[in-house]
């Protein structure tokens, strides 16, 4: 779990823990709580690296078959 968090950090990775940040201040400044779900969202590819990265969405498989 530490290597798949420290590991492979990218512009795109940056910007949706930037905009999780973003979200969960609004939620906070303006009492909107719906932000949350979104912001927890993008916490979530964050954490875990998920969602298309620098490179597009795609299988990081290489075999060809």
């Amino acid at each position: 779990m530490k290597q798949l968090f420290f590991t492979n950090w990218h512009l795109i990775r940056w910007v949706r823990l930037a905009f999780a940040l973003f979200l969960f201040a609004q939620a906070y400044i303006t009492h909107e709580w719906l932000f949350i779900t979104f912001g927890l969202f993008f916490l979530f590819q964050v954490i875990f690296n998920l969602g298309c990265g620098p490179n597009g969405c795609g299988n990081l498989n290489n075999k060809n078959y």
